[in-house]
């Protein structure tokens, strides 16, 4: 590497992802830089991406950075199944792509309120979306549970390790996966912030966990992360198997219930991994519920 070269390497490298982002907007959309355009941080629970308004249009800049990557996001990934699903109306359609950053289209539509999603109407939008959804062909991106818990356990704080905790990721790690009803596309990030209602019906933003995976494994992952109660969940089933979903509720409900464990040992570990991140009590709290659903007691 020449010292030029690597000045300007280093130069970029010390930008910080607001600058990083206005460079690239200027380089590939320079009727967007003559037009003007404002960038505002948008909040997520993995951290920033950016709103991109301009009078050419608007858009969603989405970074990689170490943090979203041991948190479980690889942009990549995400890129491949958001043109995967491009004519399906169910999530942004891509602009850009040019690691560190991924753009997408600003989708225009009003977030669900919480009162929303649980009710008729939304349940009957949403299971009709996911419906639609898991009658996709697959991305080539199955999820490896096994594997992620593996990645997770790297990046948790080492003082909050137990005895018990070990002996429970040990437990995990040998067992037994349940066998698939179907793979299919999963979104598995579908609760009411991450839904849009539009002009095309309910579309979904945030697919930056979206994988291959049984299709039971995103009802299991959407009834936990929800704290869906029994009647909620059978509204969502019934929907789900009317839109032309699953049939066998009965079988299908049993396999969800297997996927249960996996789903909540999957989200104790991404609490544990993004406190150690920042700290942020509200993850610890967040994760209380299921380390005593696994402990059998709270587990500090």
């Amino acid at each position: 590497m020449s010292g030029q070269v690597a000045v300007r390497f280093k130069i970029k490298a010390e930008l910080s992802p607001e600058n990083q982002l206005q460079q690239l907007i200027e380089q590939h959309y320079p009727a967007v830089k003559t037009a003007g355009f404002h960038l505002s941080p948008v909040a997520g629970l993995t951290g920033e991406s950016w709103k991109i308004a301009s009078p050419a249009g608007d858009m969603l800049a989405r970074h990689q950075s170490g943090e979203r990557r041991n948190a479980g996001v690889e942009r990549q990934r995400e890129h491949a199944i958001l043109r995967h699903i491009a004519r399906q109306s169910l999530g942004p359609c891509v602009r850009l792509s040019s690691p560190p950053w991924l753009l997408v289209e600003w989708i225009a539509g009003v977030p669900l309120s919480e009162a929303a999603f649980v009710s008729a109407q939304g349940q009957k939008s949403v299971s009709q979306s996911l419906a639609k959804l898991h009658r996709l062909a697959c991305t080539g991106y199955p999820l490896d549970l096994r594997r992620q818990f593996a990645r997770y356990w790297q990046h948790i704080d080492r003082r909050r390790l137990t005895p018990r905790w070990l002996a429970l990721h040990q437990k995990m790690i040998r067992r037994k996966l349940p066998v698939p009803l179907k793979m299919a596309l999963l979104h598995m990030d579908i609760h009411a912030g991450n839904l849009l209602e539009t002009e095309k019906g309910v579309r979904f933003i945030d697919w930056e966990y979206a994988t291959d995976g049984d299709i039971a494994l995103e009802f299991a992952a959407l009834f936990r992360s929800n704290g869906l109660d029994p009647l909620q969940q059978d509204a969502f089933l019934r929907e789900y198997a009317e839109a032309g979903g699953y049939q066998d509720l009965p079988l299908f409900r049993q396999q969800i219930s297997r996927w249960l464990p996996w789903v909540d040992y999957l989200m104790l570990l991404w609490f544990e991994v993004r406190w150690a991140q920042t700290a942020d009590k509200k993850y610890s709290e967040w994760a209380q519920p299921l380390r005593v659903r696994l402990f059998g007691r709270a587990h500090d």
